[in-house]
């Protein structure tokens, strides 16, 4: 790839976004950003106790002016939270700075994923899992579709496969 254009990785929570970027940075000597850690890094808290304080809205307005400013930067990989595509200003912008990599995965792998985490807002109630992130599925999956470059199903494969497929996707474009 000789000239190295901005990666952003999206999909579902549990889909392997975070793990997939910081392997495609190392492979592509890219810089790695994680929208949810740098809105935890500005904050100072946790992404739980901004839902607790501002709400969900109260973070996606936080999350848009992050994404906007991480995607004006160049040759970067980015991995966005699995709701930053409920905005369309967020659809809009990933679109037109870099290319758009979702990664795909099922509920069941979502929740053996996810099952150990303390760290997700949404899965934090008194509704099951499974329920909430049918739900998030429904919601969600037609944005993911709607903006992305490159699809990648994850639930089968290593994270070094993964990191693979999409570079060999990369280098035909």
């Amino acid at each position: 790839m000789a000239e190295k254009r901005n990666i952003f990785l999206i999909g579902p929570m549990g889909a392997g976004k975070s793990t997939i970027g910081r392997h495609l940075s190392q492979q592509l000597n890219m810089d790695f950003f994680d929208s949810d850690q740098e809105i935890e890094n500005r904050t100072g808290a946790n992404i739980s106790w901004v839902f607790d304080v501002e709400g969900e809205h109260g973070f996606r307005k936080r999350e848009v002016k992050i994404i906007d400013e991480l995607t004006k930067k160049q040759g970067i990989i980015l991995a966005t939270g699995g709701g930053s595509v409920k905005f369309k200003e967020n659809r809009n912008i990933l679109s037109a700075r870099g290319i758009v990599v979702y990664l795909e995965t099922t509920i069941e792998k979502q929740l053996l994923r996810t099952k150990r985490d303390t760290k997700r807002p949404l899965l934090q109630s008194n509704v099951s899992n499974r329920t909430i992130l049918e739900n998030l599925a429904l919601e969600r999956n037609p944005l993911y579709e709607e903006i992305a470059d490159f699809k990648i199903q994850t639930d089968n494969k290593s994270a070094k496969s993964i990191t693979y497929h999409i570079i060999n996707f990369l280098d035909k474009i």
